[in-house]
């Protein structure tokens, strides 16, 4: 039976550009599911094992080096399995596009599942559905959860700004309309947990966000 329990959502901030890594479980449970161990993945793993937490997944919301430095220590340490979007796979794949190269510490991921678009995924009692958003990168996605409102939205959408897109594969105008068409659809009291900085909310995203124009 599903737990009606409030999901919680924590985080840590790691890595060069103080990127948010996110872990969630329902308050009355210990499983746990996790969003871009950006660094320090023995560190995360460690942590989390201090509050008892059992990590029963790894989500990636996109493949860049600030998003991926820490998952092959994590994975190692916990062996969770591993999520990316479908259209991810060339930066999962390669140093040169995720970036990795470019800051001398090259590394690949290889996701033990990929995600389709609107796919739904229960793990640790937490349902969520995929949203694919690309423009950050070819393969951005979103993770909503409905029970609870939450949105993990990787670096597509921030507080009062979006993610950049002029990187390997990224395109700005798309990134646009994935905010308006999949993003801005939410209800306004979605919480955005974004890849970096604070949280928000879709609805004042809508009203406040000068770089997303309908």
């Amino acid at each position: 039976m599903a737990s009606n329990a409030v999901i919680k959502v924590n985080c840590f901030v790691v890595g060069m550009v103080q990127t948010n890594f996110y872990y969630l479980h329902r308050e009355d449970s210990k499983e746990a599911i996790v969003f871009d161990p950006a660094d320090l993945g023995d560190r995360l793993y460690e942590e989390m094992e201090k509050q008892g937490l059992k990590i029963k997944a790894i989500f990636l919301t996109h493949a860049h080096f600030d998003h991926i430095m820490g998952l092959e220590a994590l994975k190692e340490r916990s062996g969770a399995p591993v999520y990316a979007c479908i259209h991810e796979k060339r930066l999962c794949e390669s140093a040169r596009l995720n970036q990795s190269q470019m800051i001398g510490r090259p590394c690949t991921v290889e996701p033990d599942f990929y995600l389709e678009d609107n796919q739904e995924v229960t793990v640790a009692d937490i349902t969520m559905k995929v949203l694919f958003t690309p423009g950050h990168t070819e393969g951005s996605c979103a993770y909503y959860i409905e029970d609870g409102n939450i949105l993990i939205s990787g670096d597509t959408l921030f507080q009062g700004s979006v993610g950049r897109s002029d990187l390997p594969t990224g395109d700005g105008e798309t990134l646009l309309e994935s905010i308006r068409t999949r993003l801005y659809v939410l209800p306004d009291d979605t919480t955005v947990f974004s890849g970096h900085g604070d949280t928000t909310t879709i609805g004042y995203e809508k009203k406040h966000n000068w770089f997303v124009r309908a």
